[in-house]
This record gives structure tokens, C-alpha cells and sequence, in this order.
């Protein structure tokens, strides 16, 4: 038995098969961008919760909600807890961000060597041509209100 390297097993034997691995990458790399906006949310929402406790006392009470359960804590208590969190969620979403560039470049790449087209559907079609006419089009308007002397 020889033994196949990494990139011989992953290296698919047929169009259905190419185009099978080539749907699970875009899968994964749709799976990233889902991730990642979604602890883009979890950051805003802990930017909030800073924001509306920083100015106050910090020997007031505050709820905390730790894996399911609420707790009675300060803001003293709570305010470095978050700010904490928060940072290590934008840790997480600079490395998938650069998880990301990986995986557009690795389909870039099988694209390039499978010469592999997306093909556009009509509405795809539809809508480029209405930005066409969009362009086109328009006015220029200033604010409501305003008067030129």
C-alpha cells in the first residue's frame, strides 16, 4: 500500500466531485461571515451595556446573566467583566477575519485551477441592468429647509 499524501486524497476525481468540495467551501467561508457578524452583534451589545453603566455608581446594583442564571452583582464587579468579554469576542473576530482572507484565497486558488465559473442567475442579471439605468438617473437634492440667499 503506498500512502497518498494530503493533497492527493483531497484531490477530487471528477466535475461532480469538484463541484461537491467546491460548494462545502463556500459553504464554510458563508459559515465565517455568519460568525463573524454575529460577534460583531455581541460586541455591540457589550459596547451598549459599558456605555450605560460606566457613569454610574459603582456600588449600584446590577444583573449579570452567567451561563443561564442571573446574578446580583455591582457595577464595580461587572463593568471590568464585560469590558473584558467584549475584547476577547474582537480577539475571536480577528481571527476569523483572518480565517476568512485564508479561505477566500484557498477558493480563489481552486477556482484558478479548476478554471471554475459562477454562473449568474436572471435576477442577478436583472439587477445589474437596473443599476445600469440607476446610474443614469438621479437627482442631487440638498436638506429639506434650506434656503440659498
Amino acid at each position: 500500500m503506498s500512502m497518498k499524501s494530503e493533497a492527493e486524497r483531497r484531490e477530487p476525481g471528477n466535475e461532480q466531485a469538484i463541484a461537491n468540495l467546491y460548494a462545502s467551501m463556500r459553504t464554510e467561508l458563508n459559515q465565517i461571515y455568519s460568525k463573524i457578524t454575529e460577534l460583531e452583534m455581541e460586541v455591540s451589545e457589550h459596547s451598549l451595556v459599558v456605555n450605560a453603566i460606566q457613569p454610574l455608581d459603582p456600588s449600584r446594583k446590577c444583573y449579570r446573566m452567567i451561563g443561564g442564571v442571573l446574578v446580583e452583582r455591582t457595577i464595580k464587579e461587572v463593568l471590568p467583566a464585560v469590558q473584558r468579554n467584549k475584547e476577547g469576542i474582537e480577539e475571536v473576530i480577528g481571527r476569523l477575519n483572518e480565517a476568512l482572507e485564508r479561505k477566500k484565497k484557498d477558493i480563489a486558488e481552486f477556482e484558478a485551477k479548476y478554471k471554475i465559473r459562477m454562473k449568474k442567475s436572471d435576477n442577478d442579471v436583472k439587477d445589474e441592468s437596473s443599476k445600469k439605468e440607476g446610474n443614469a438617473q438621479g437627482v442631487l437634492v440638498g436638506p429639506a429647509g434650506a434656503v440659498e440667499s
